[in-house]
């Protein structure tokens, strides 16, 4: 790898495993990094198809070609550090995906969040968009996103725990700004202090969370 050549950090875990929260707790202490996430590909994908067509968006090549070429482009012309939050539990996806951008000569470093599944659950109850969609659509409103996480949850803990989507980083008693903290040391890269107290570090969370409401 050449000096100073951008470092793709592409954080894997469960659904609600805290992906998101750590991709954007490193981007705002990372001076020049960049958020881009593989999730965006997908749902753009699936507004195109019928919706009797539509089921998980990472089962289509497409996809997978896709954010593969974006994140080529932008490890090719972006000068900081690209950080992508994504879950991918095929290891034959993640090839597609992670390995040939390292075979391009990109320096991407892997990460899997893990957790116990009392933890993943408990973190899937508090995320700030399930409260809210209820508050919305009232306290009996299906939260799609939720339900389908947990669907999916002891399948993802069970194939991320493979030695084929190491590194493993276990989060039960790390907070975000801590999983930050060892992802960026792991990688060589250097984070600004955290300067947040514990009330202000829960509302930046729960407004990251917010933001990220999808309801499709």
């Amino acid at each position: 790898m050449s000096a100073g050549q951008p470092v793709l950090v592409w954080i894997n875990g469960p659904f609600g495993g805290g992906k998101t929260q750590t991709a954007y707790e490193m981007h705002r202490r990372l001076p020049g990094s960049v958020v881009c996430d593989p999730e965006h590909v997908g749902f753009g994908l699936s507004r195109m198809l019928p919706p009797a067509l539509r089921g998980d968006f990472q089962d289509l090549p497409a996809w997978r070609r896709g954010v593969y070429d974006v994140l080529d482009l932008a490890l090719s012309r972006q000068d900081g550090t690209v950080i992508a939050p994504m879950t991918v539990v095929e290891p034959g996806y993640h090839d597609e995906i992670v390995g040939r951008l390292r075979e391009r000569g990109h320096d991407v470093r892997h990460f899997a969040l893990l957790a116990e599944r009392e933890t993943v659950l408990r973190r899937l109850r508090e995320r700030g968009f399930g409260h809210l969609t209820q508050w919305v659509f009232g306290k009996d409103a299906p939260l799609r996103r939720e339900s389908w996480a947990v669907a999916r949850l002891d399948l993802c803990l069970e194939r991320l725990r493979e030695p084929h989507f190491a590194e493993h980083v276990w989060t039960d008693r790390r907070t975000v700004p801590q999983v930050a903290d060892h992802i960026a040391a792991a990688c060589g890269l250097t984070l600004a202090p955290n300067t947040d107290s514990a009330l202000r570090g829960r509302l930046r969370r729960t407004v990251t969370s917010v933001r990220h409401i999808r309801f499709d």
